[in-house]
């Protein structure tokens, strides 16, 4: 029986050090395997000892791409610990700094890192040959989205202006109002290119996905909601351990997420889609019935769009913001330290990031629990190279290592958010 055989050690266009193992006899897939082994950097035992208060500045450290998913998360589970109830103006204001995060992190993927994959090129450098106005106009939407980090910030990556409570200082007036017009642009920018991307040709796949992500009544979800799944779950973000649970392979050195009863799930894009498409502006919905996506999309490919949709409508809901921005005072809402647990859960651009921090009365972090997306993801990340692989067997070896490596790139990994734990057991004799 012949064995084959596809590798890849290093995997390109992703953020961090993974690899890809591949290995079928016959017409059995014996391992699908998505490999991370970027050292772990070990930040939930760095937070012990630290004070509360310096949990959103030092997680924000975990990922250059997404700091924004970590300030907030983490400012929400030591405001619940310490009972802090931000004030309007200041949630509105971190809403409208955690757009400008979606907007470059969902550019610079979509654009810059898979877009490339549905060319046939190998990069975003050949792309902006062959695509040179595409890439300027996804380079400006980049620009937007940290401009708007810029403002509120006080810097594009990590931001030096957040706190726990709120922020240290309200932005004018005038430097909200300057975004508007860019905002206005990025609209219509968002919209072309998820409609030009929509004319890619997309390998037919269906994912059979328990999706799990935020939701809201109200808006779609971006830095607040309750935890919700396409089977039915619907709980507060306190509950979040008592439904999922973390577990170590020695393939990773990253943790496998999964439902307490074994199940993998999906975050993200996809699964925030297919649970709050109805919290979409009408014009973002309209987008994405133009570009072919249904109510739900099961496609991982056609995630891409998925994401455009989503810049689409965090420019409309900046914009919103913007006009509507009342300066917050005071700028921050502050509380004694007491001792207490306290969680918080963001959908950051990648999906899920919940943190869980227990307090002591000096306000020092006892313990920290910090489960970002990609770790939730990893599982399946591995069905999918399983269904992908069995239904792409006849593929030549070139064409099916491109395949897997863009199966994997349509989770946009952050696998340095992913590698910050590990399990260490010391057995002496």
């Amino acid at each position: 029986m012949s064995e084959r055989t596809i590798t890849v050690k290093v995997l390109a266009r992703v953020e961090g050090e993974g690899a890809l193992h591949i290995r079928m006899r016959g017409d059995d897939v014996e391992i699908a395997e998505f490999r991370i082994f970027e050292p772990p950097r070990f930040f939930e035992g760095l937070m012990r000892g630290r004070q509360a208060s310096e949990a959103p500045d030092i997680t924000s450290r975990i990922c250059g791409i997404c700091p924004v998913a970590y300030i907030s998360s983490a400012s929400q589970a030591v405001e619940q610990a310490y009972g802090i109830e931000i004030s309007p103006e200041i949630a509105a204001l971190r809403r409208l700094m955690y757009c400008g995060e979606w907007i470059q992190s969902h550019v610079l993927h979509a654009a810059m890192l898979h877009a490339p994959d549905f060319l046939g090129l190998h990069d975003i450098i050949a792309m902006s040959e062959v695509e040179p106005d595409l890439v300027r106009q996804a380079l400006r939407l980049k620009k937007l989205g940290n401009s708007l980090m810029e403002v509120v910030g006080g810097r594009a990556v990590h931001p030096v202006n957040t706190r726990v409570g709120g922020f240290f200082k309200a932005p004018p007036v005038a430097e909200i109002a300057a975004l508007i017009p860019e905002l206005l642009w990025g609209i219509d920018a968002a919209r072309e290119l998820a409609l030009r991307f929509s004319a890619f040709e997309f390998p037919p796949d269906a994912g059979a996905y328990t999706f799990v992500a935020l939701v809201h009544p109200e808006v779609y979800p971006i830095e607040t909601g309750r935890i919700a799944s396409s089977t039915g779950l619907d709980i507060p973000v306190e509950a979040f351990h008592e439904h999922f649970l973390e577990e170590q392979v020695e393939r990773s050195t990253a943790l496998h997420g999964r439902m307490r009863d074994g199940r993998a799930y999906l975050v993200g894009p996809l699964a925030r889609y297919a649970l709050n498409r109805e919290r979409l502006t009408p014009s973002a919905r309209e987008t994405a019935e133009a570009c072919g996506l249904g109510a739900v999309e099961r496609n991982p490919f056609r995630s891409i769009l998925v994401r455009m949709v989503e810049v689409q409508y965090a420019c409309e809901e900046a914009l919103r913001l913007a006009r509507a921005y009342v300066p917050p005072d005071p700028p921050a809402v502050t509380a004694p330290v007491r001792e207490g647990t306290g969680q918080g859960c963001t959908e950051a651009p990648r999906g899920l990031c919940h943190h869980r921090y227990q307090i002591d009365a000096d306000g020092r972090i006892l313990d920290a629990t910090i489960v970002p997306p990609t770790s939730q993801n990893q599982p399946q990340i591995e069905a999918d190279l399983l269904r992908v692989v069995r239904q792409s067997r006849d593929l030549d070896d070139a064409a099916l290592q491109w395949r897997c490596e863009q199966t994997i790139r349509n989770y946009d990994p952050c696998i340095s958010c992913a590698t910050h734990f590990l399990t260490l057991t010391v057995d002496r004799d």
